[in-house]
């Protein structure tokens, strides 16, 4: 009998069998699906059926739009030369720039949610991205005015490409872009994918195997574009591109083919290939044809399509061998383009002989290529885009520049359109004029030959400079800036010239405005009150004043102001005025005027010297504190007074603090270079001073270094080394103290010693400059008078004084638009001795035309980045609130006078000349200057024996009716201005021959521009 358990066993097989039939089943199972999931593979990997409809539904998700206000809803990229390039990826520290000055966002794209999750994760927005970008400048009118596009040379449409240049770029980078599959994938090519990961993978293990690529045409451009520094540095990057990519690939549909086409056409127009000699770092095909091998892309293009025939088979060839070794080249760029040009060429050949085996190009054209041989260029000139030479474009485009802390280079390569205020055809048909003035028939035409004007045989050495503002409501725009030189100097922003008797202006408005406020001061006073005011005897200006008041009891303000100009100054130049630290002389332009005794407002009218230089000694009488307790004067007065010691303590704690932060202020935020520079342009350009102020500023440098200075400040200074060395001991830094260091310098000595300590502390604060000053400020004024001479002593103080005085003139006119850190001291600052600019003057002109208001000059109305993209955003100017720094009927009286000038003065070949919508004569004023700008070689007996010619300039600064104003400058530079006697009339005939283009515009009821 068996026992269970052998019962049992007999019924094992047949259980045995029924569960390997089930295992059986279940393998088969198994294989079948791994079959189903392998074929479903195979089958998405041929067709990507499916990824091409997922991927298309989610980039749908991937929106943005334009919203008309600042948002937050955005993110930029934070790398990627493409959109380093264009400035996407500065845009937010850009942005805030802007907001800073006067410009605010009014409309700004936001992302989706949904598109913002995709770029966290670090995906690159999807889009159809620009393959050219760059600057673009409006007219006031939205008319174009300039452009920049870069790359400079692109294929607009894939479907104008060569064929021979698609094949072979795909042949050579990505075959499996000839697919017929319409949905299939071009981001990945599988087989190339997986060589390239299991080769990544065995290169992690040790492995000793060579690398190979996966990067398809889409995925390179991923890279180039958007990845960090343009390369593949992980895994992660590979996955960003790719993943990037799919979704770019099949935002716009499933199908890929239009895609595919696009791709094609962007690797051709931005690949990278390297930076060229003289020209810099080039993108796609179209540019490296010109800038390795100066072959014109239109030409290349129209070559490759026509049919081969003997006649241009060796420019074809040449043509199709150069894109060929681009194509190559891209891979190593910086190796085969610069040095590798061997190695470029056996590449070439090996692969022309492929494509032709694979019926990619003809056997001809194969033929013609292999015959030729790569010619680099190495042409030191080339093309680097559009040349600016219209002095209002590139004013703008530096303009911009500054606005977003960037130079000209890179703002031309950003994806901007900048709305001007310029008038685009207003501009060009004056620019044309002006060109035009150097022809001798038109300079005829026009009038500028004859005395005090032109000759013939020098027309072309003579510059113009033009510029026209219109007044509005907010702010002063500028319409026409440009002048006639193809240069990049800019003569009306960029220069430093003596204008002339253009100051006379800057000074009338000082000594009116002064004059306002004392009628501010006294006007309120009783007659008796008016009587025991304690004027110092040289205070012309106070003692007026107040004789007027007292006198006619008028408190109208306006009809003293035109009392003021009714005051009388001597046009004598038999005087000698103690001014700059000497004696000086100074002329009228015309010897009849020396007897006469004009008026101011006739002074003004005639550009009579001798009075206004008398005028400015009264405004610098009464700039020096004459009328105030505690002044230098007050000083001289009280030299017997007991508590003298005291007081002056006090007054040299006091003034020596102000002085010594204005003389910070002068020099702060610049490098020890040009603090220096900026310190020798302002003192006066003579031997000794340079030596003293040198010697002790560096008292460390050599006797090299010490002759090369003297050399580089006087040209003209021919001295034997003996010479030299006596001068470098004379002035040692312990020779003199710091006051007789100011004093044969002729500058405030504590000017001397804030410099002095800023070279040693550069990075050192006001409050530090004011804390170590204090036992020199004490030093400087207490020594002032402890001499015993007081010649020597009167003589001190008076530089001292017209120095200060000099400092109080320079902030007024500041705040009336002078460009300039400083003055020079002297009364020759009243005829142009300190310099000027013609836009400073414009600005000047501007604040009369507004009524005393100052209001910004405007030439960038709207700033439009990224137009079209996921990082477009819209700026648009806000005009800060009017400074106003002239009282209205300061304004209205210089006004007043200036429309003298032109009826009855200098100006009156312009009367009449202008006429205003209603057929009448348009008001129009304005001030005339001749620069003859000169350095002094030889002085005798204070005067001036041997000068040499550095420049020649006449200028008009006008107003035309109640909207316009401007300035109109000739300028010759260099010694040839020694050939040239013109003066202010030049400009002026200049003036008048632009009426036939001006009066269409000035009749106009309407705005210049609508």
């Amino acid at each position: 009998m068996l026992s269970p358990e052998s019962q049992f066993d007999n019924y094992r097989p047949r259980e045995h069998k029924v569960e390997t039939v089930r295992r059986s089943k279940a393998g088969l199972l198994f294989i079948l699906l791994c079959l189903s999931i392998a074929g479903l593979i195979a089958f998405e990997v041929k067709t990507s059926y499916y990824q091409a409809k997922f991927l298309h539904q989610y980039a749908k998700t991937l929106t943005y739009h334009l919203v008309p206000e600042a948002t937050q809803s955005v993110i930029y990229p934070s790398y990627g030369p493409f959109d380093e390039r264009h400035g996407y990826s500065k845009l937010p520290e850009r942005l805030a720039r802007l907001t800073e000055r006067n410009f605010h966002i009014t409309k700004q794209v936001a992302f989706s949610p949904r598109l913002q999750e995709y770029t966290q994760l670090g995906f690159f927005p999807p889009y159809h991205e620009k393959a050219q970008s760059g600057l673009s400048l409006l007219d006031c009118g939205r008319r174009d005015l300039f452009s920049f596009a870069y790359p400079k040379r692109a294929y607009q449409d894939s479907d104008i490409i060569p064929k021979e240049i698609i094949n072979t770029l795909l042949f050579i980078e990505n075959r499996e872009m000839w697919t017929t599959e319409p949905k299939l994938n071009p981001v990945v090519d599988w087989p190339r994918f997986v060589v390239a990961g299991l080769s990544q993978i065995a290169e992690m293990l040790g492995a000793n195997v060579s690398t190979a690529g996966g990067s398809t045409l889409a995925t390179q451009i991923e890279k180039f574009r958007h990845s960090s520094q343009g390369l593949t540095l992980s895994i992660k990057d590979k996955l960003l591109q790719i993943g990037s990519a799919s979704i770019r690939v099949y935002q716009q549909g499933e199908q890929t083919e239009p895609a595919r086409k696009r791709i094609v056409q962007d690797y051709l127009n931005t690949v990278p290939l390297s930076s060229a000699p003289n020209y810099g770092e080039v993108h796609g095909i179209g540019d490296g044809l010109w800038a390795w091998f100066k072959t014109d892309f239109d030409f290349a293009n129209t070559l490759l399509k026509s049919r081969h025939t003997a006649d241009n088979a060796v420019r074809r060839g040449q043509v199709f061998r150069q894109i060929v070794a681009l194509m190559i080249a891209q891979r190593r760029p910086s190796y085969y383009l610069l040095k590798g040009h061997a190695d470029l060429e056996v590449l070439v050949d090996s692969h022309l002989r492929l494509l032709e085996k694979f019926n990619l190009i003809d056997p001809a054209l194969m033929s013609a290529t292999l015959a030729q041989k790569l010619a680099f260029n190495t042409s030191k000139s080339h093309d680097f885009g559009q040349s600016v030479v219209d002095k209002g474009i590139n004013s703008v485009r530096i303009r911009t520049a500054g606005l977003l802390g960037m130079n000209l280079y890179e703002l031309d390569r950003l994806d901007l359109k900048a709305s001007t205020s310029l008038h685009g055809e207003l501009q060009r048909q004056l620019s044309q004029y002006l060109r035009s003035l150097s022809k001798v028939e038109v300079a005829q035409s026009v009038g500028l030959l004859g005395e005090r004007l032109l000759q013939a045989d020098k027309l072309d050495e003579v510059l113009y400079s033009f510029t026209l503002y219109q007044k509005t409501a907010n702010s002063n725009k500028v319409r026409v800036q440009t002048d006639s030189t193809d240069q990049p100097f800019d003569i009306n922003e960029g220069s430093k010239l003596e204008l002339g008797s253009t100051a006379k202006l800057r000074v009338l408005a000082t000594y009116l405005e002064i004059v306002a406020e004392l009628h501010q001061k006294f006007a309120p006073k009783s007659v008796a009150e008016l009587y025991r005011v304690d004027i110092e005897a040289k205070d012309h200006i106070t003692r007026w004043v107040v004789d007027y008041l007292i006198q006619t009891r008028n408190l109208n303000l306006k009809q003293m102001l035109d009392a003021a100009l009714q005051r009388t100054y001597s046009a004598s130049p038999h005087e000698r005025f103690f001014t700059g630290g000497g004696l000086h002389v100074f002329n009228n332009f015309r010897k009849e005027e020396n007897s006469r005794n004009p008026t101011l407002y006739q002074a003004l009218q005639d550009s009579i010297n001798l009075p206004f230089v008398r005028l400015m000694r009264d405004l610098v009488n009464y700039s020096s504190s004459y009328n105030n307790d505690g002044s230098l004067a007050q000083l001289l007065r009280n030299d017997k007074d007991p508590r003298r010691e005291e007081y002056l303590r006090a007054f040299a704690d006091r003034e020596g603090a102000i002085f010594v932060t204005r003389s910070f202020q002068k020099y702060q935020n610049k490098t020890t270079p040009e603090r220096l520079e900026l310190f020798f342009n302002s003192i006066g350009q003579a031997e000794h001073k340079l030596a003293a102020s040198y010697r002790y500023l560096l008292p460390d440098e050599s006797i090299a270094s010490f002759k090369r200075f003297l050399q580089k400040r006087l040209p003209e200074y021919h001295a034997e080394d003996k010479q030299i060395e006596r001068l470098y001991y004379k002035y040692g830094p312990d020779k003199f103290n710091l006051a007789d260091q100011g004093y044969i310098a002729r500058v405030h000595p504590l000017e001397l010693w804030v410099l002095s300590y800023l070279i040693e502390h550069p990075e050192a604060s006001r409050a530090d400059v004011r804390q170590a000053s204090s036992a020199k400020r004490q030093e400087v004024y207490r020594w002032l008078f402890r001499t015993r001479h007081k010649n020597a002593r009167d003589v001190r103080l008076k530089v001292m004084l017209e120095v200060e005085a000099f400092l109080n003139i320079h902030a007024r006119w500041v705040r009336l638009g002078y460009p300039f850190d400083h003055l020079v001291p002297s009364l020759g600052s009243a005829l142009g001795s300190s310099g000027d600019r013609p836009a400073a003057l414009a600005e000047l002109m501007g604040i009369i035309q507004n009524q005393g208001n100052r209001l910004p000059t405007v030439k960038l109305d709207e700033l439009h980045f990224a137009e079209r993209t996921p990082y477009e955003v819209l700026l648009n100017h806000s005009s800060k609130q009017a400074e106003y720094v002239m009282r209205p009927e300061v304004a209205q009286t210089l006004k007043a006078a200036l429309a003298n000038v032109v009826q009855q003065g200098t100006a009156r070949r312009l009367k009449g000349s202008f006429k205003d919508s209603q057929g009448q004569d348009l008001a129009i004023g304005g001030k005339t200057g001749t620069g003859d700008n000169r350095i002094v070689t030889e002085m005798r007996f204070g005067k001036k024996v041997s000068t040499t010619a550095m420049n020649r300039t006449a200028t008009f600064v006008f107003y035309l009716g109640d909207d316009y104003f401007g300035t109109l400058t000739a300028f010759v530079p260099g010694a040839k201005s020694d050939d040239f006697s013109f003066t202010s009339a030049l400009p002026l005939q200049v003036f008048k021959g632009m009426l036939p283009i001006l009066s269409p515009y000035l009749q106009r009821s309407e705005p210049i521009c609508d």
